[in-house]
C-alpha cells in the first residue's frame, strides 16, 4: 500500500500506466498524459530539483492558478520527501511572505514574483513580463529538466505533504490525505472512470483531501482548463461526473443559471417553473426533465454529473431547493473549524 502520495502516483503507473491520469486545455485543445508518462514526468522534475539542492527538509512555495506543471511540482517536491506551501494567486502575501522566506517557489506569473524578495529560487510558468527580472535565480519551467535518473521516492508517512496559511499554519500528512482520500472513494464509490475538473487545484485543504489524493487513490482522470475565465466553457464540453465545490461556487453557479431564466410573465418562465416544481407524476416528471431539467445541465456542463461534492459549510436553503430540483444532492465534507476560513476563501471558484 502506498505511503505517500508519489507513491500512489507509482503504484497507479504500475498498475494502470497506458490509462488517461491528467488532460489540460491549451489554445483551445485537450492535450492527455498517462499515468506512466505522468510518472516519468515527476520524476525527471524531482532530480532537477535535487540537482539544485532541493531535499527533504525544503519546503516548496507555489504561488499559481490550477496548472498541471504547478501539480507536477508538488509532487515532485514530495517525491524527495519535501513540504509544499500552497497559496492563493489572487491574494496580496507579502507580509506573509516575510515570514516564510522561501528558497524554492513556483510562480505562475510576474504578479506572483513581484510579492517576492530576497534571494529565492524561483521557476516560473508564464514568462511574460519578465525580461527585467531575468537573473541566475529565476528558471523557466521548461528548462527544470535533468538527464540523471530519478531518484528514490521518498516513503515517510507522517511526513508533511501540503501546508495551507489562513490565519494560521496548517500542515497536512500523507496519512492524512491518504486516509482522507480511502474513507471519501469508499462512500461515494469513485472508480477510475470519473472525470473530475481541477478548476483551483489543491488550492485549499479541500482540494487536497478531497480532490487531489481521491485522484491518486482511485485513479480517476484529472482534468484542467484553459484558464480560471473559461471554466464554464470547458466544464460544458467536459461533462465531468466528479464536481467538488463549496456554498459559495454552488451559488455563483445558481446564480448565474437565474441570470439566464426567461422573464416573468412569459410562457417560458411558467414552463421553467413548472419543470422544477416536484411532482408524483411520471409524465410530468419526464416532460419536465426533457423539457427544462436536462437543458439546465446541459448549460451547467454538469448532464453527467454523478458525484457532486460539498465542502465546508452547506448550502442555503434557496440553492439547496434549487440543486434538488435538478437532482443534484452534493455530498457534504465537512472541514473542521480551523479549516473552514481557507476552504470558504480559497475554493469559492473552484466548481
Amino acid at each position: 500500500m502506498p505511503h505517500t502520495l508519489p507513491q500512489a502516483l507509482l503504484h497507479q503507473a504500475r498498475t494502470r500506466g497506458s490509462a488517461i491520469a491528467l488532460r489540460h486545455k491549451r489554445l483551445g485543445i485537450w492535450h492527455e498524459r498517462s499515468w506512466s508518462e505522468l510518472a516519468r514526468d515527476v520524476g525527471q522534475l524531482a532530480a532537477a530539483l535535487q540537482e539544485r539542492q532541493f531535499g527533504r527538509n525544503d519546503d516548496l512555495l507555489i504561488i499559481s492558478q490550477a496548472h498541471p506543471e504547478a501539480l507536477l511540482m508538488a509532487l515532485a517536491a514530495q517525491w524527495l520527501g519535501a513540504s509544499v506551501t500552497l497559496l492563493d494567486p489572487d491574494r496580496d502575501h507579502r507580509a506573509l511572505l516575510i515570514g516564510l522566506r522561501p528558497r524554492f517557489v513556483l510562480v505562475q506569473n510576474l504578479d506572483a514574483l513581484q510579492q517576492l524578495s530576497g534571494h529565492s529560487v524561483i521557476v516560473y510558468l508564464d514568462g511574460r513580463g519578465l525580461s527585467q527580472h531575468l537573473n541566475a535565480n529565476l528558471i523557466a519551467y521548461a528548462d527544470l529538466r535533468t538527464d540523471a535518473p530519478a531518484p528514490p521516492c521518498a516513503r515517510q508517512s507522517d511526513a508533511t505533504a501540503f501546508v495551507f496559511h489562513a490565519g494560521s499554519a496548517l500542515g497536512l500528512t500523507h496519512a492524512q490525505l491518504l486516509a482522507d482520500a480511502r474513507a471519501l472513494v469508499a462512500r461515494e464509490q469513485l472508480s477510475a472512470d470519473e472525470e473530475a475538473l481541477a478548476a483551483r487545484v489543491f488550492a485549499a485543504s479541500g482540494q487536497a483531501r478531497y480532490l487531489l489524493a481521491p485522484w491518486l487513490h482511485a485513479g480517476f482522470r484529472l482534468n484542467f482548463p484553459e484558464a480560471l475565465a473559461t471554466r464554464d466553457t470547458d466544464r460544458r464540453e467536459l461533462g465531468p461526473t466528479l464536481v467538488l465545490g463549496t456554498r459559495e461556487s454552488y451559488a455563483r453557479l445558481e446564480h448565474w443559471v437565474r441570470e439566464r431564466l426567461p422573464l416573468p410573465g412569459t410562457v417560458s418562465h411558467a414552463l421553467y417553473h413548472w419543470a422544477l416544481q416536484p411532482s408524483e407524476s411520471p409524465v410530468r416528471r419526464w416532460l419536465g426533465h426533457w423539457l427544462v431539467r436536462r437543458p439546465l445541465l446541459d448549460v451547467l456542463g454538469m448532464s453527467r454529473l454523478r458525484v457532486p461534492l460539498l465542502v465546508g459549510p452547506a448550502l442555503s436553503p434557496q440553492s439547496a431547493t434549487f440543486f434538488a430540483a435538478l437532482g443534484i444532492r452534493p455530498g457534504h465534507w465537512q472541514e473542521p473549524a480551523a479549516r473552514l476560513e481557507a476552504t470558504d476563501s480559497m475554493l469559492s471558484q473552484s466548481a
